[in-house]
């Protein structure tokens, strides 16, 4: 398909075009560059001051996005649930509260937060010890049907479950530690201290939930470090084996839990253990009666900040954790299908050409999602007008910042060009870069870029990079 040209402003506003203006050299490079014969490329580049289309090559042909995906969730959820929202943990009981016991059981009911982390489950536990609290007569109850049972979107891929981009989705569940990778714990492998013993492996939160079969042995120096650590589906047995040597530093690895919800309930026993409160009752899963009396409420941080680690981490499970809190505030149902249908109405209300798009998730790990790069670069361009831009800006990684919540997936990339704003993306096969850019002439520019087949080996970032110093160099 051969690309529409429309010829850039230069600084006087007049047209650059001629065999050197930036169209003829990106058409040049899209035809030339080796690497992208058999990929599908998209392109769109807009002025960031009037939104004029200014380059396209497949500008309008659905591609699969991947974790540029999440530029749409994250405007949809500033639109629908504003900067200030905050997600509520609630602990709730069915009877009363006399002398020093609960007289019935105690719910930890989630209405989604995925930033909680040990500390504030035990928070909440110190809240209860701080009202004199000693027993719990009654059960201690997980509550988690703020959303709906299904934990993992349509299209999630099987080998993905381990994963912790691939982690379940539950209305109450935990993080390891502030990157929020939620629903997922952290393993640790290290050397014992003489070769021929076991290594000593830790699990971050320190939790019953998971069962660790150690099969890594120490290692003398020379030997080379190999490790596979695997959790068996539907259950959390996580069988680590292999060898590491004396003098490896730690190995650290994300695995997602099965079940979330029994992560977060065991960690908030923990914590009720660490403040001398006993739960006299069995330990389970229940829906909190209407009638249940608060004791006390957990918030999280603001949407406004949670959308650092989600937009420059690019965390898969806050993108589909949001899209159901679409669905359940707006439409009272904590589904994929209602909070698609809710970001579906504001991306039209901002005026992007929904019937256009495939949409099947929230974080884009889907390969069945398509949107045109066309329509990327009009909702980038779009969102300039809302009260919230600001906040989305800011959430964008920044090029060659090495600072991880600042420059995000985009800290070692770019260090030469100019002021880069975009979201990056991933899938096998799959690239996309999306984002605002301040070129060295001074003009300010939207741009997009997805490339779709390409070869495993083949090195989609690097392209993308080449594309981009283009386009800041003019």
């Amino acid at each position: 398909m051969i690309a529409t040209i429309c010829s850039l402003p230069n600084q006087t506003g007049h047209a650059a075009g001629g065999i050197g203006s930036l169209p003829s050299e990106l058409n040049l490079f899209l035809k030339n560059d080796p690497e992208l014969q058999g990929t599908v490329v998209g392109v769109s580049i807009r002025s960031q001051t009037t939104g004029e289309l200014l380059y396209q090559h497949n500008g309008n042909m659905r591609l699969r996005p991947a974790s540029n995906m999440k530029l749409l969730t994250a405007a949809a959820a500033l639109s629908v649930l504003g900067e200030n929202y905050t997600f509520k943990t609630e602990l709730l009981t069915d009877g009363k509260i006399s002398s020093n016991t609960v007289k019935g059981n105690l719910y930890l009911k989630g209405k989604g937060d995925p930033t909680l982390l040990l500390e504030d489950f035990e928070q909440m536990a110190s809240e209860l010890a701080k009202k004199g609290i000693k027993f719990v007569r009654g059960d201690l109850l997980a509550d988690d049907t703020w959303y709906d049972n299904v934990r993992y979107s349509v299209d999630l891929p099987w080998s993905d479950e381990t994963s912790y981009y691939g982690g379940q989705i539950s209305a109450l569940t935990a993080s390891p530690d502030k990157d929020y990778d939620t629903g997922a714990v952290r393993i640790s492998v290290r050397p014992a201290d003489e070769s021929g013993k076991k290594a000593i492996i830790k699990v971050i939160p320190k939790t019953s939930y998971i069962v660790i079969q150690n099969q890594v042995q120490t290692v003398e120096i020379e030997e080379e470090k190999k490790l596979e650590i695997t959790r068996k589906h539907g259950t959390n047995e996580i069988l680590i084996k292999g060898k590491i040597p004396l003098d490896s530093k730690p190995y650290k690895e994300w695995v997602a839990v099965w079940e979330p919800t029994g992560l977060a309930l065991d960690l908030f026993k923990l914590a009720l253990e660490k403040e001398g409160i006993k739960v006299l009752g069995k330990t389970g899963y229940d829906k909190t009666p209407d009638e249940a009396t608060p004791i006390t409420v957990h918030c999280s941080m603001p949407l406004k900040e949670l959308l650092i680690p989600f937009m420059k981490l690019s965390n898969n499970v806050h993108a589909e954790t949001l899209i159901k809190e679409m669905g359940r505030v707006i439409k009272g149902s904590g589904t994929w299908e209602s909070g698609l249908e809710v970001m579906d109405l504001e991306m039209t209300k901002l005026g992007l050409n929904t019937g256009s798009f495939v949409i099947r998730d929230g974080s884009g790990i889907s390969h069945i999602n398509l949107i045109p790069t066309n329509e990327i670069s009009k909702l980038l361009f779009k969102s300039q007008s809302q009260a919230w831009f600001p906040v989305y800006l800011q959430s964008l990684p920044v090029a060659g910042n090495g600072d991880r919540m600042i420059g995000g997936t985009l800290r070692h990339r770019l260090n030469t060009v100019g002021n880069v704003h975009a979201k990056t993306g991933t899938l096998t096969t799959v690239s996309s870069i999306s984002g605002f850019i301040d070129t060295k002439s001074g003009n300010k520019l939207i741009f997009s870029i997805i490339l779709n087949n390409l070869l495993e080996n083949t090195k989609g970032k690097a392209i993308e990079d080449k594309m981009i110093e283009l386009i800041s160099n003019h």
